[in-house]
Parts: C-alpha cells; structure tokens; sequence
C-alpha cells in the first residue's frame, strides 16, 4: 500500500506538489486497474463468488432492525444492495456504489432501479454530509490505496447514531496461493492486507464512537488449482503487475505445490475476515 511522504517542515513550498502529483497519479492508475478488472469479471462474479457471498452472511446477520437510508459500498453486481432493499421495503433509500462501471451495468440488469447504482470512489463518496443511517460493506475496502481516508468518508456521510458493518480482509488471506506461486526471486503479487490495529486507528481517527473490529479465518475448499484460481480471478481479485508472463513451468510448479497442501475436503484457501462494527 502505498502512503504519502510527509514533507519537511523547512522544505520549500515548490517541492510538495511533484509528490503528491506523483502519489495521485499512481493512485489513479491503480484505481483504473481495478475498476477494469472487476468490469471484466462482473458477467461471471456471481456465479463464482460462493466465498464472498459465505463470509457476507455473515456480516448481514448483525443488520440493525430499522433503517431509512443505507450504502452498500463496493457493491459489485448489486446482490447485497438488492437484498437490503428487500429487507427495509420502499420507504428505505438504498444506494449501491462501486468504482466498476461493469459492475454496475450488471447490477441495473440483474437487479433493475429500485436501489440507486452510483459510480464512485470510495475515498470520496459522491453523498452528502450526514446523509445515511447505515453503511455495508462486504469485502471491498481492501482494495482502497488509503484506509483513512474511506474511514473518514464512511463517518462523514453517517448520521449521529448511525452505523458501518464492514467486511475486509487480513494478512494471512489467500496463504495457499501464495505458497504456491511465490518464488525466492518473485514473490506472489498479492495485496498487502492491513491488519486489525490499523483499522483501528483508521476508524478512531475517523471520529467513531465505537469500534469494534473481530478476525476469524473463513476457509473454503476446491478441487483443483483451475478451481481456486477461477475462484479468484473470476470476481475479478486480481491486479496484475505491468508485464507479467506466466510460462508453462510457472503454473506446473504452483500446480505441484499447491497439491502438497491438499485436504479430504480438496485444495484449500483461507482467508482471515476482518468484521468491522463502527457507530457513531
């Protein structure tokens, strides 16, 4: 993850804007990436997205029982955001916001306009100030450069009493592939997860009344390294970095260390769930 330098006290003024040009630029570039690759994998995401639908569940069950106007942010092709609306009836607003176009045109026609499908950054929410009375967010968050600055966003559009239930994921996530694919000169290209203590502070900072943050591993199975792979791949959990080639060795050395890792059950994945219950 990336972070902005802190500039000296005694620099001079003209030395600032380069770096943060610089830092806004290759946060764009990322922010492209994933808007693309999730595009991509939207025709197909709800078919192969069982773990993220199986570590959603578990987040809908701590829903406060009333609400009026809710944000299913990083909403993907509209299944939570279509499930809450169900869930509060008409009289309640909901939006579903992602950064994906494709995404959200698989939402509108899987799902139609009674939820508000808006495209926006997470980092700056296109919503106004105290506007809602609960935020969703269900394994979205990771992929945002700047934590502080999604947590603040969240709190800034919340009412007084109001609440964010946030999936997001841990280092530790995807250990498996990993193992598999890492090399001693190339490691894997996976995220670099935060930890609990920074989603914390993040949330502290953001002015949260309450924070409560749990870890629990959420571990699925699958019967090939195709399987796992199409697991990933195929909700669009994938950045690649600029120019990289995977050979035919490549995949046969990952094949051969994965199976070493296998279970009764099949091949396994395991991710560490970070569950997020903020108040304000």
């Amino acid at each position: 993850m990336m972070a902005l330098p802190e500039p000296l006290a005694d620099a001079p003024r003209r030395a600032t804007p380069p770096l943060i040009e610089q830092a806004s630029a290759e946060q764009a570039g990322w922010r492209g990436r994933v808007a693309r690759a999730f595009s991509r994998a939207a025709p197909q995401y709800a078919e192969r997205a069982s773990a993220q639908r199986a570590m959603a569940a578990s987040l809908l069950a701590r829903l406060p029982e009333r609400a009026g106007a809710v944000l299913d942010l990083g909403c993907g092709p509209g299944e939570t955001a279509a499930g809450l609306k169900a869930r509060y009836g008409a009289d309640c607003r909901v939006i579903g916001l992602d950064l994906a176009p494709g995404m959200l045109d698989e939402a509108r026609r899987t799902h139609g306009d009674p939820v508000r499908w808006l495209c926006g950054d997470a980092a700056a929410l296109p919503l106004s100030e105290a506007s809602l009375d609960l935020v969703v967010s269900n394994l979205a968050i990771q992929w945002c450069p700047d934590l502080a600055s999604v947590l603040a966003e969240v709190r800034r559009v919340l009412r007084p009493g109001g609440r964010a239930l946030i999936n997001t994921l841990a280092p530790g996530t995807l250990a498996e592939v990993n193992h598999a694919w890492s090399h001693p000169e190339r490691p894997a290209a996976l995220l670099a997860f935060r930890d609990a203590g920074e989603h914390r502070r993040a949330a502290r900072a953001a002015g949260f009344r309450r924070v409560d943050c749990r870890e629990v591993a959420a571990r699925f199975h699958y019967p090939d390294l195709a399987a796992v792979m199409a697991s990933i791949k195929g909700v669009g959990a994938q950045v690649a970095r600029p120019g990289a080639r995977l050979t035919r060795a490549d995949l046969a050395q990952a094949a051969r260390r994965f199976e070493a890792l296998r279970e009764p059950e099949g091949l396994p994945v395991t991710y560490r769930l970070l569950t997020l219950e903020l108040s304000t």
